[in-house]
């Protein structure tokens, strides 16, 4: 007899989890001994299965269905993780500089991506005033960085400031002295 849906997982509960799980991880990886390597093989075996069943199921869904999956954030990252994420690198990339165009714009910052080449995204950021870039380029790194795992780096770039215009004229005039104003 069934009992009806199991109760959602809320985001902080997905995060906990996953933390709980990693922590888990790192001290399974740090146990010695044959039981370590049994329950590591096991994970592995169990994330490749899952991972096999996830491909599957992106085979038979409609595109506006794939659209809705890699819209929600764990979904994504598994997506991600078993490599069959429907959306290019570049493409994610993108969309994440979409979702923090707001955020970085209070902060008088604009983002936008120059481009990926060697798998690492080079992005270029303007603004920010005297407080400076720093705390909005790490927020830029660690986003993309979790949008697109298999970026190998996240490389910021200052834009570049266009060339002053000196009309002809001027550099063939003589320096205007103090005396000049005073007439």
């Amino acid at each position: 007899m069934s009992e009806g849906p199991r109760a959602r997982l809320d985001e902080g509960a997905v995060a906990d989890r996953l933390a709980r799980l990693d922590e888990t991880l790192g001290r399974l990886e740090q146990t010695p001994g044959a039981t370590a390597e049994t329950a590591l093989d096991a994970v592995t075996m169990l994330t490749e299965v899952y991972g096999e069943a996830l491909a599957r199921v992106m085979e038979h869904i409609p595109a506006a269905a794939a659209e809705s999956l890699v819209a929600d954030d764990l979904v994504g990252h598994l997506l991600v993780l078993h490599d069959v994420h429907p959306e290019p690198v570049e493409r994610r990339v993108a969309r994440t500089l979409d979702g923090l165009r707001p955020r970085l714009g209070r902060q008088g910052i604009e983002a936008d991506l120059v481009g990926i080449e060697a798998g690492t995204a080079r992005v270029g950021l303007k603004g920010g005033g005297c407080g400076g870039t720093e705390p909005a380029a790490e927020l830029v790194r660690e986003a993309l960085l979790a949008a697109a795992p298999e970026l190998a780096g996240v490389e910021l770039v200052a834009p570049k400031a266009p060339p002053a215009f000196v009309p002809v004229d001027a550099l063939l005039r003589p320096p205007a002295t103090a005396a000049d104003g005073a007439a």
